[in-house]
């Protein structure tokens, strides 16, 4: 279940946003036929039986240290699963794919953020010209390649359920150095999972007292199990691996791929239109994410050991 220690962390840096991508394609996609709270409630309980098997013997070893350190596992898991997916698919039930993975790339920008204010990090110069260059980028995609329409650019209400969620998900990042020592990868992400869907649960029985209720198929079984599989448990493994390696600030850098890949796969699969200027954005992004990685150097306070080795 786990990556072997010599494959790259950015390959897996980078196999994370196009699995992340995909999820937000078929969020959107299915969105009229899946509401947002059983989406992420089905997700992770097909994340958990996917991993269970692989994970239980390591969480039944490692029960003494999750049960010392029950609070920042209680804090990882609704923040990095429950309410960052919860607020993400309810995003795309008021705005579509193509805003939802641009808006992704503020990510970077949040954690480098608050890494300075919190943790008082530091990036050296030139990784500060790539997250520069790469938040250019989106903001050329945004803007549609024009000052003026950027001047008067308007979130809707998706956009900011989004954002709010992207904000989870860096704070998650940044809490990752919190997660236990010693704790087994498939540990962490079982139980995490765990916490996180008990979260959404009361939000999705809520949802279907109000009459939303899932129109299930074999097509959206299918679908869910995918996001299950790849968006979920294989995604989260990657970036937390790629976090331990490269560091926060850096491993953040990679979500500006998400809309390279997200941008074409809804043109692709969703009739979303892909133009001149998208393709600008997405040159402007991957040469922010290279000039950041190229300089970007292994954090020296991030114990291997302690990786999450999974979003």
């Amino acid at each position: 279940m786990a990556a072997p220690r010599s494959v790259s962390p950015y390959l897996l840096l980078t196999l994370t946003p196009f699995f992340w991508a995909c999820n937000w394609i078929v969020g959107r996609g299915l969105h009229a036929d899946i509401p947002p709270m059983g989406m992420t409630f089905f997700r992770w309980f097909f994340a958990i039986l996917i991993l269970a098997p692989f994970a239980w013997p390591h969480v039944r070893r490692d029960w003494p240290i999750i049960r010392r350190n029950w609070k920042v596992m209680l804090m990882l898991g609704a923040i990095g699963v429950g309410t960052h997916n919860a607020l993400a698919y309810l995003g795309l039930n008021y705005t579509t794919a193509t805003n939802g993975v641009i808006l992704n790339s503020f990510i970077p920008v949040m954690i480098v953020t608050i890494s300075w204010v919190f943790l008082h990090e530091r990036l050296a110069p030139l990784q500060i010209a790539g997250v520069a260059i790469s938040l250019g980028g989106v903001l050329s995609i945004l803007s549609e390649g024009s000052l003026a329409t950027l001047l008067g650019f308007r979130l809707n209400v998706g956009d900011l359920f989004v954002i709010l969620s992207m904000a989870m998900w860096s704070v998650y990042t940044v809490a990752l150095r919190w997660r236990p020592a010693g704790l087994d990868v498939k540990s962490f992400l079982l139980v995490v999972a765990i916490v996180g869907d008990l979260c959404v649960l009361p939000l999705w029985l809520a949802e279907m007292a109000l009459g939303h209720t899932i129109a299930w198929s074999w097509p959206n079984f299918a679908a869910l199990l995918a996001v299950a599989a790849f968006s979920s448990v294989l995604a989260y493994l990657f970036w937390n691996r790629g976090v331990a390696e490269v560091g926060a600030n850096v491993a953040g850098l990679f979500v500006h791929l998400m809309p390279v890949f997200g941008i074409v796969l809804a043109w692709l699969f969703l009739g979303e239109r892909l133009a001149g200027f998208h393709v600008v954005g997405i040159v402007l992004i991957l040469g922010g994410i290279w000039l950041t990685s190229r300089y970007g150097r292994r954090r020296p306070d991030v114990d291997e050991a302690a990786a999450v080795g999974t979003d």
